[in-house]
């Protein structure tokens, strides 16, 4: 960061409906509160602009997928954004001291941890990139309709059976034009067609897991294997101190709940349909891991291998995982 962008740090508390703006330059605060809309946005970028800030760092919490907007819109006005786990943003406020949390505070604690810590900017998607999550997104999103209404179909009286029916039609046909429509939209784009082919030579990956790792920009987004595993929450959580306290290894599970309920299935698929998932699983087992362990591990390995498909150019190789 240059000087001049040092000189102001703005921190943005994201909710589902609004964005409260805490704007740092010195160790003066000023506020502002706009709606999380595309209308609420514009009135933030002016009001950055009436307050002299023609650049200046943005630093907002990862919170689900509503920061997303913000992020976008802010960077493609040329401003510096950086979205940050939240988990950090808490223990910065717990280091300062603050016994009260409202938004307002959150947004100011922002600021500062951004002022403070500097940290790495947030590369916005290209559209094609955007489009494909958004499709994702929306594939998963009916996806989990699907199975609420198959399970109300089950218990069902007789006068709603038809309609429940009726709906689960409509879905099947509907995620069967989003499935198409993820097709032609990878097909179309060079770069992401040559991602999936690299990634659809993984056994155990299937076309709708593959569409959701290109939808999280593996290659570009994160610079290791072990980034992207912490992104996803799959990192190892460890819980020791001193001679007594050995608490058992389990995983972080402070990352992105979407991509870890996307690798759940195709880990099962790996470790007990595929060779070299075998393989994994008897290591891990005669080490004396147990099932869960196996399970979470087996997600975090195909999240490793993914991304050093990706990154090497280079497809799948049995050999190199004992197969």
């Amino acid at each position: 960061m240059t000087e001049t962008l040092a000189q102001a740090y703005v921190g943005i508390d994201v909710s589902k409906a609004k964005l409260d703006v805490a704007l740092l330059r010195g160790e003066k605060y000023h506020d502002k509160v706009v709606p999380n809309t595309p209308a609420g946005l514009k009135t933030l970028l002016t009001w950055l602009a009436r307050q002299g800030v023609a650049e200046g760092h943005v630093c907002m919490e990862a919170t689900g997928s509503y920061w997303e907007l913000a992020a976008e819109t802010l960077s493609d006005a040329g401003l510096p954004v950086s979205v940050v786990n939240p988990a950090l943003i808490s223990a910065h406020a717990k280091s300062l001291g603050l016994r009260s949390k409202t938004d307002r505070i959150d947004a100011r604690t922002q600021a500062h941890f951004c002022r403070e810590k500097r940290p790495a900017l947030w590369r916005p998607p290209t559209r094609a990139e955007r489009t494909l999550r958004a499709l994702v997104l929306r594939h998963q999103a009916l996806v989990e309709i699907q199975t609420q209404e198959k399970n109300r179909l089950e218990s069902a009286r007789a006068e709603v059976r038809a309609s429940l029916q009726a709906h689960l039609d409509w879905l099947a046909q509907e995620l069967e034009r989003i499935e198409q429509a993820i097709r032609e939209h990878i097909d179309q784009d060079p770069t992401l067609r040559d991602q999936q082919r690299l990634l659809a030579t993984i056994p155990g990956l299937g076309e709708r897991t593959i569409a959701t790792l290109l939808a999280f920009r593996i290659r570009e987004r994160f610079a290791s294997a072990r980034q992207l595993a912490a992104f996803a929450g799959l990192s190892p959580a460890l819980h020791e101190s001193g001679a007594s306290v050995r608490g058992r290894p389990r995983l972080s599970k402070i990352g992105h709940a979407f991509l870890r309920r996307a690798l759940y299935m195709p880990a099962m698929v790996t470790l007990y349909r595929t060779q070299w998932g075998g393989v994994f699983r008897q290591r891990l087992q005669n080490n004396g891991k147990p099932p869960k362990l196996i399970i979470g591990a087996m997600m975090r390995k195909l999240l490793q291998v993914a991304y050093g498909v990706v990154k090497s150019g280079k497809p799948f190789e049995p050999a190199l995982h004992g197969a």
